[in-house]
């Protein structure tokens, strides 16, 4: 996928997680038990804004399309897997939120990198 074409599908990523956020919020007020819902809206209201961040800032440094990659694709393992627990009452598949946390923590690491790989 060129540049950007992948920088536009994590702006649109971005939003959709935004959506999802909001929604979720929602949902998790008018259940019996918002942990789950309240979590992924949690992560995915978190990670929607440092997505259009990093789409604000590809051009400033090296790691940020990398940093988006993992921080959009651990959100959304994460933030599924708690609304799959929710409504299916099991996970998306075993450790799927534990590897999309640590996926998140990895794309946060690549934002830090990205401090001392800035573009020419």
């Amino acid at each position: 996928m060129p540049n950007g074409a992948l920088r536009s599908t994590l702006l649109f990523v971005a939003g959709l997680m935004g959506l999802f956020g909001v929604a979720a919020a929602a949902a998790a007020s008018h259940g019996t038990d918002p942990r789950l819902l309240g979590g992924a809206s949690a992560m995915c209201l978190a990670h929607a804004p440092a997505l259009v961040a990093l789409y604000g800032g590809w051009t400033h440094f090296r790691t940020a399309a990398l940093a988006a990659l993992l921080l959009a694709a651990g959100t959304a393992l994460f933030a599924g897997d708690l609304t799959f627990r929710h409504f299916a009452g099991h996970g998306l598949f075993p450790m799927s939120a534990p590897l999309g946390g640590l996926t998140m923590m990895a794309g946060w690491l690549a934002v830090a990198l990205g401090a001392f790989l800035p573009r020419g």
